[in-house]
């Protein structure tokens, strides 16, 4: 009997010691978990490509073994990086054409024009990046040495914030429009009396791109996947796609070949699009989530398409434009309204935030938890602040310190006072959504929590930070890349923390963004990227 008695205790000792099985083990780490206590630890267990634990190095080990164990050496892990707003599928493209990002004069991009195509060689030569506002000479260029340097190759280029096109006359004769087309919602700018071959927002739309092959578009998507995850990102809201390009997104990850976890903003342009997905309703996956509508409210303030209350201080009676008639808002509103789907408004302009916010109250009615958005939300009126309560702002941090050169000179002193004022939206609603809008900016996630925390460049100025006062908090800025970026998605159980039953996505840092010196954030590299528990990078 003492036997059996010895051999039972024997059993149930055995059993105790037992460790659970794990698929990863990160040690030594100092990891912020992004939970409702922002706590951090040491380390933490995944299995089957989700958290399952976290804790100290002697309560993980002592609980767990693992098929492989790493030691993190003492680094920084945040959650996998969301970025809220940008344009993946159009970055991806554009390492396929010509970049004109950083030039510093008309000649410049010309220079680039030039030697693109002598490499290239294409029918039609189109990219991007150029930004009259970092020239000396701040003005619009003209088509006339374009025409001179390509009289038969079609060449358009668009500005670095998408909403304004350089053409040359073999473009503008390929598409068939003249001084005299008639534009709404846009602008064709006209020097004495002749075209200049600058087109803003609407009129861009009359200028036929050569369509983009399938080939073409899967290569964009994988090198735009591959650039996202060399900077920790591990989800992207792609601003404004077609049905087309989601449903090649869908079938690459059901292929396993793309990765990266998307969250679809259908482009609101398209009426067919708006009945098929309205209709169809949500589609989730693990990767992909399509629930949600991106609408052009109005322009880029550095194109001065940004719609306005007042006109813009640096040029008289003008007053930039809405996109679409505004009854044509209501009539998107409502079928959006009527679907489980979310809108997601591009508003720059005081103008067309008073408009939008407007719109989405009467469509939304006491509609509870729809999170829609207002994306960029960059020049609010002071009686508009208030009705952010139930709308999530979606903004960028880079675009201020991009901006706050020449911003003042657009807009004025007393508007300023309402611009890129982050702190005061933040407070407002609770939550605050980053993103970067690339390819508008850069890609790095780690320029969003500098501009967002310290308000300077990267020469270190203005010294005491742009609009200081509405600078985020190092916690506030890293919610908002993972958390908060998460719930405006509607994806808050699923990922943007670090905590049992989430997603294993997670990014190792070589410095520690949440105590260094502010200059040296723009610094930071990452190690690895994990995406389920999967190196990616």
């Amino acid at each position: 009997m003492k036997q059996i008695i010895f051999l039972f205790i024997l059993l149930l000792f055995m059993l105790s010691c037992k460790k659970e099985k794990a698929d990863l083990i990160i040690i030594n780490s100092k990891t912020y978990t992004v939970n409702n206590s922002f706590d951090t630890v040491e380390a933490f267990a995944i299995k089957d490509g989700k958290f399952i634990s976290t804790g100290t190095n002697e309560e993980i080990l002592k609980k767990y073994d693992a098929l492989k164990t790493i030691d993190a050496k003492n680094k920084t892990i945040v959650p996998g990086l969301i970025d809220a707003h940008c344009h993946f599928y159009r970055m991806g493209l554009q390492q396929q054409k010509v970049s004109l990002e950083g030039t510093k004069s008309y000649d410049e991009v010309l220079n680039k024009i030039v030697l693109f195509q002598k490499e290239k060689k294409t029918s039609f030569i189109t990219g991007r990046g150029w930004d009259q506002n970092d020239w000396k000479i701040k003005v619009f260029p003209t088509k006339k040495k374009l025409d001179m340097l390509f009289p038969n190759i079609p060449v358009a280029v668009s500005r670095v914030d998408g909403h304004a096109l350089l053409v040359n006359q073999a473009a503008i004769n390929l598409s068939g429009i003249t001084k005299n087309t008639k534009v709404t919602g846009g602008e064709i700018i006209i020097k004495d009396g002749e075209m200049t071959g600058v087109l803003i927002d609407a009129a861009m739309d009359f200028i036929k791109f050569p369509s983009t092959t399938r080939n073409e578009a899967i290569q964009g998507l994988l090198e735009a996947q591959k650039i996202s995850f060399s900077y920790g990102l591990t989800t992207i809201d792609d601003a404004g796609l077609k049905r087309q390009t989601i449903e090649l997104i869908d079938s690459l990850q059901q292929a396993k070949d793309l990765k990266i976890r998307i969250y679809a903003m259908v482009s609101g342009d398209s009426q067919e699009d708006l009945d098929y997905y309205t209709n169809k309703g949500i589609i989730k996956t693990n990767r992909l989530n399509v629930r949600s509508f991106k609408v052009y409210g109005d322009g880029a303030l550095g194109s001065r398409g940004a719609a306005m209350r007042k006109p813009y201080t640096d040029r008289e009676n003008h007053f930039g434009a809405l996109i679409y008639p505004s009854k044509r808002y209501q009539e998107i509103a409502k079928q959006i309204a009527a679907s489980d789907y979310q809108m997601n408004t591009h508003a720059i302009g005081d103008s067309a935030n008073t408009w939008m916010l407007k719109t989405y109250k009467e469509v939304l009615e006491n509609s509870k938890n729809r999170r829609w958005r207002i994306e960029h939300a960059q020049i609010i009126s002071n009686e508009d602040f208030i009705k952010f309560e139930n709308i999530i702002p979606s903004v960028q941090p880079t675009h201020a310190t991009s901006d706050m050169y020449w911003a003042k000179a657009r807009v004025g002193e007393k508007r300023m006072k309402g611009a890129y004022a982050y702190k005061k939206l933040l407070n407002i609603y609770g939550k605050i959504a980053l993103g970067t809008d690339f390819p508008v900016e850069q890609v790095n996630p780690f320029l969003t929590f500098y501009a967002a925390t310290i308000r300077k460049d990267l020469n270190d100025l203005p010294k005491n930070g742009f609009q200081i006062e509405n600078s985020l908090s190092r916690d506030e800025t890293l919610k908002g890349m993972t958390i908060w970026a998460a719930y405006s998605n509607f994806e808050e159980d699923e990922k943007g923390s670090i905590e049992n039953g989430k997603f294993a996505d997670f990014v190792i840092l070589d410095q520690n963004i949440m105590e260094i010196e502010g200059a040296e954030i723009p610094k930071t590299k990452v190690i690895s990227t994990f995406l389920n528990g999967e190196r990616v990078y």
